[in-house]
């Protein structure tokens, strides 16, 4: 087949799974994905100072699944030159407006027809996770005029079979009788480069990486801030996860270790809840127990105070964005 190279470039800040079903899409209108990813400097110039650094959005894009390459620091405009500039054919985007200044970033390459548009992620968006995140933690109520957007407000997620499949489809593998399967095991909420980082060193513990997702506590003091809808999506977008548990139990039993012939169990340096027992017990009895240090010093929380120490600045972009996408209504993807 000849060689079809794809161009898409956005912030990719809080890196989430309506990013990698962007990505998804585009790759599957060639054969190459090349992702640019926007500097902090534009991000903060063009929207608001963003969450994770470039290095980390980086990192986080890279690992997708469907990416191929990642051009760091890609300009907010996307023109002929930078298609030309990395061989690319077509510029890809979602089916919203981007503008700079009142002009359409993409209106160079679509005047080239050298462009293509696929469906957002209806429910999910970083302006959305980042209004949930100012709603739990702040005393003071959000901006809510008016209709919110389903792209940039707090409208649930709906998840249906066919786009768990598709997220699965690509790389879906069962694991081999020889096949070292490590399994871990948590919350993963707003994935960020310290889980990257432990999945990735998990994973290369071995041939086959399962991840049990624990079910959120609505009556916990610390309930995730994503849906365990959401966070499967998150992990199932990249490329360390071979297979994710959903409703994994709190604690790992014989019958777990046995039914998924898991050789090793590890744990990260995440804080645990207070517990009344070892959940790591069984593997521990079985010598199948091991810790990893991902040497990140990224956590949920620390993502969470970032966002707190920017209080007013998001709150005042995620307004500006609920009113010029309200302007530009699109239909919810099926």
């Amino acid at each position: 087949m000849e060689e079809k190279r794809v161009w898409v470039d956005g912030c990719y800040d809080l890196t989430h799974f309506g990013h990698a079903n962007m990505l998804r899409q585009a790759k599957s209108l060639g054969t190459k994905l090349i992702v640019g990813v926007h500097s902090d400097e534009d991000i903060r110039r063009v929207k608001r100072p963003p969450v994770y650094s470039l290095s980390e959005r980086v990192k986080m894009v890279k690992a997708i699944k469907w990416t191929d390459e990642v051009v760091e620091a890609a300009p907010y405009k996307t023109t002929i030159d930078t298609l030309n500039q990395y061989n690319c054919d077509i510029a890809v985007h979602g089916d919203d407006k981007t503008t700079e200044n009142g002009e359409d970033t993409y209106n160079a390459v679509k005047v080239a027809e050298r462009y293509a548009e696929v469906p957002r992620t209806a429910g999910i968006s970083t302006t959305g996770i980042i209004k949930r995140i100012l709603s739990r933690y702040s005393a003071e109520p959000l901006h809510s005029d008016s209709v919110i957007s389903q792209y940039t407000g707090t409208s649930p997620f709906l998840q249906t079979t066919r786009k768990i499949y598709e997220f699965v489809k690509d790389n879906a593998k069962h694991p081999k009788s020889t096949d070292r399967i490590v399994y871990v095991t948590g919350m993963f909420d707003l994935l960020h480069v310290g889980h990257l980082d432990f999945l990735e060193k998990a994973r290369s513990l071995g041939d086959y990486l399962i991840v049990g997702l624990h079910s959120d506590n609505p009556s916990s003091a610390t309930r995730s801030i994503l849906t365990s809808n959401e966070r499967m999506m998150n992990l199932l977008s990249y490329k360390c996860v071979d297979e994710v548990l959903t409703e994994a139990p709190r604690k790992i039993t014989d019958d777990l270790m046995e039914h998924f012939n898991i050789s090793m169990v590890y744990h990260g340096r995440f804080a645990d809840s207070i517990r009344e027992f070892d959940p790591y017990e069984v593997p521990k009895r079985m010598n199948r127990f091991g810790n990893i240090e991902s040497g990140s010093g990224v956590t949920t929380e620390t993502i969470i105070e970032r966002i707190r120490q920017h209080n007013e600045k998001y709150r005042a972009a995620n307004a500006l964005k609920e009113e010029i996408e309200l302007k530009y209504q699109i239909p919810v993807m099926v």
